[in-house]
């Protein structure tokens, strides 16, 4: 059987004080056509990345709203993860050569995923969250000879604005047999796209979680004691998992010129890798070298006790959050950072533009010259980084919380259903 990833029971009512009464009535009205809908949210891993940290908090909200959802995880084994990485990469544009053996390897374990789902009986709708479980519902059609009961929805994360042809001509048959698919983003959708009905639906975070709940000061303090950070200089922050993609190089080169004017000027960065990320460790190994002789810089790995508290201290702490990506699905440490009314300089791509409008919430910034002047700017008016943060609170309060993800995902199953 596909294991289970067991929630906290969370109630809706919680949010009321958040997002208001008028907000909780409407979700509540949107879920009677769908009260005891078996609902599956099937993906790659439990813990690391933004599809794990967005389902830790909509599954149970869907469960408080009438449905009847699940969260399970497929079985693989690291050869089965390092072929999704590399389709992963390959999507989001990385030069990947498609070896028949990488083939092989993700049909056998999406055979092997579909058998184990079969056990589990039928679902309403199933979510597959995604390239790692793609091929499931395709290969369920080819087992049992006939249309699969439910409405399947394939739900991509990733930028695909240049996924490599290779990659993409090949996983492109098993995910158009899905009924639908969301995208984070239209200019996301593919072109060649045929058979799933498309969504535009970027993800919302929760703000009651450990990491987006307000600590006080003298939490703030200890915290970033303990990690030798010191709490009376300013420190730019940026965390993510540790992967190709995030540029820490580039971070930690922009700092480095940084110093120059700002000698007292501290690098936190922190982050971890996924169940289904064999990159990471590597990619952590790569930063800590290159950071070395490159002035106060504070690399923190996830496994070592910097969990949630840690890492919203971290943001509520810093003169400036950065997140300097090369692609960008979508973000939700942008989301977090705005949140908590931070100052943010971001890369000029993918989702994050979608939450960031330069000058008016945040920076945006390309050129390493553009991520200079932007930092420089910050950490020396704190009056405009104040307004800044203030702008960004507001925005993610009126669209990126995860009450905005489930009234959407509940107007999707609704629609489908017609």
């Amino acid at each position: 059987m596909i294991e289970c990833v067991l929630t906290p029971r969370r109630s809706l009512s919680e949010y009321t004080s958040t997002v208001g009464e008028e907000c909780i009535q409407e979700l509540r009205e949107l879920a009677k056509p769908l009260c005891g809908a078996r609902v599956l949210h099937l993906n790659a891993t439990a813990a690391g990345g933004g599809v794990a940290e967005i389902l830790k908090a909509l599954v149970p909200l869907m469960c408080d709203v009438g449905l009847d959802t699940e969260w399970r995880t497929l079985q693989g084994t690291k050869e089965f993860f390092q072929v999704t990485k590399a389709f992963h990469n390959g999507l989001q544009g990385m030069p990947i050569q498609l070896k028949s053996n990488m083939k092989e390897t993700w049909l056998k374990y999406s055979s092997l995923n579909a058998d184990l789902l079969s056990s589990n009986g039928n679902y309403d709708f199933v979510v597959v969250h995604d390239p790692q479980p793609a091929g499931i519902l395709w290969l369920l059609r080819q087992k049992n000879g006939h249309r699969n009961p439910g409405i399947w929805i394939w739900r991509c994360h990733i930028d695909l604005t240049t996924p490599r042809p290779n990659i993409w001509r090949f996983l492109k048959p098993y995910v158009e047999v899905h009924d639908a698919a969301i995208f984070t983003k239209r200019q996301y959708f593919p072109k060649d796209f045929q058979g799933p009905r498309c969504f535009e639906v970027p993800p919302g975070i929760d703000p009651l979680s450990i990491k987006n709940s307000l600590l006080d000061d003298g939490e703030v303090h200890n915290i970033l004691l303990r990690y030798g950070v010191d709490p009376e200089r300013p420190f730019i922050f940026k965390v993510s998992r540790f992967d190709p993609w995030k540029d820490f190089h580039g971070v930690i080169d922009i700092y480095d010129l940084l110093r120059k004017e700002f000698p007292q000027l501290q690098l936190v960065l922190a982050g971890g890798g996924a169940g289904d990320d064999p990159e990471a460790w590597s990619c952590y190994q790569s930063t800590a070298a290159y950071a070395q002789g490159k002035g106060d810089i504070h690399i923190l790995w996830g496994d070592n006790g910097v969990g949630s508290p840690e890492l919203n201290a971290f943001q509520q702490a810093a003169s400036v959050v950065v997140q300097k990506s090369i692609r960008e699905g979508f973000g939700l440490v942008v989301a977090e950072a705005l949140w908590k009314g931070c100052p943010v300089v971001a890369s000029d791509v993918g989702g994050i533009v979608l939450q960031i409008s330069h000058g008016e919430n945040g920076y945006l910034a390309g050129s390493v010259n553009e991520w200079v002047e932007a930092i420089t700017y910050l950490l020396r008016d704190n009056e405009t980084a104040g307004r800044l943060g203030s702008a960004g609170k507001r925005l993610v309060q009126e669209k990126f919380l995860i009450t905005r993800y489930l009234r959407d995902y509940l107007k999707i199953l609704c629609a489908l259903t017609d």
